[in-house]
């Protein structure tokens, strides 16, 4: 025996459970009662309980009954609901872009921006998805990827955006702190982002080995992304790694302060990367063009 009912049981038996009432049940599926009688009765064989208390009238659900119409009911309206947002989304195939980032460029560059690219392209809806790792693919249903690094990549027309560039950054009074009393980043807290995933960025002592700086030997806190470490560096917990993608505009607006003379480039940069599938697409071209756009405007 299959363990699920067939569909037009668990229905059945939901319209009863709706409106209270066999015949009225019947009524609303258009059916016989007799039908709707043998129905519930086929369903509580499949399920080994009774679900209709007869004694009653009018009929009153049984415990399991309760059970199973909560279960019937959200599972049918996943189902409705999932139906929707197929139909929605053929239907607007032509008008929608999937791009896929990480967390911390979401965040902190692309999501505060998207408005002006809705403003400027109305009708358009783009979908950003945060898959769990550094360097973002280019998977089935995806339109273009935004990454960090040296612009290697064979996968899709890739085009430049912007220079990453690092730069220690903190409170504005812990960094004031920290330089009143002379002191030196191996004698500051210090904020890690480390997580198996996140292979692809330089961490605490890389840029203290590339700027000839001594190890730390203060305490440090350790997250598992960037948007937790932004939190905790506005929360004067530690100095943290800036990079220009998530902490320029907390910089730019003072909630962050850059440590003096500490900014490095690296020589990466984040890029655009667009499948060939969508290459031809006009939303994804115009998207594009946008990135660009703001990127360029960032830039100056």
């Amino acid at each position: 025996m299959s363990r699920l009912p067939p569909l037009r049981l668990l229905t059945t038996f939901e319209a009863v459970a709706r409106l209270g009432s066999m015949r009225e049940a019947a009524a609303a599926l258009n059916v016989t009662q007799p039908a709707v009688t043998q129905a519930l009765k086929a369903l509580e064989d499949h399920v080994g309980a009774v679900l209709i208390d007869r004694s009653t009238r009018p009929a009153r659900l049984t415990e399991p009954g309760q059970q199973l119409a909560r279960a019937t009911r959200d599972g049918l309206d996943l189902i409705v609901e999932t139906i929707e947002e197929i139909r929605t989304s053929s239907g607007l195939e032509d008008q929608r872009l999937t791009v896929a980032c990480t967390m911390g460029f979401a965040t902190h560059w692309l999501m505060p921006r998207l408005s002006d690219f809705y403003a400027r392209h109305p009708g358009l809806f783009v979908n950003v998805q945060v898959p769990p790792t550094d360097l973002p693919q280019i998977w089935p249903g995806t339109d273009l990827v935004l990454r960090y690094g040296r612009g290697t990549w064979t996968d899709g027309t890739t085009q430049r955006l912007f220079s990453e560039t690092v730069c220690p950054v903190g409170h504005p009074s812990l960094v004031d702190d920290l330089l009143a009393r002379g002191a030196g980043l191996d004698a500051a807290p210090l904020i890690h982002v480390r997580t198996v995933e996140a292979r692809h960025w330089e961490g605490w002592s890389d840029y203290l080995a590339r700027r000839g700086l001594p190890k730390q030997r203060c305490q440090s806190h350790v997250f598992d992304n960037y948007v937790q470490a932004v939190q905790a560096a506005l929360d004067s917990r530690g100095l943290m790694l800036g990079w220009r993608s998530i902490t320029e505009k907390l910089v730019a607006d003072g909630s962050l302060k850059s440590w003096p003379d500490g900014a490095l480039d690296l020589g990466t940069a984040y890029f655009a990367t667009v499948a060939p599938a969508a290459a031809k697409r006009p939303p994804v071209n115009a998207f594009v063009a946008w990135l660009g756009a703001e990127a360029e405007s960032s830039t100056r």
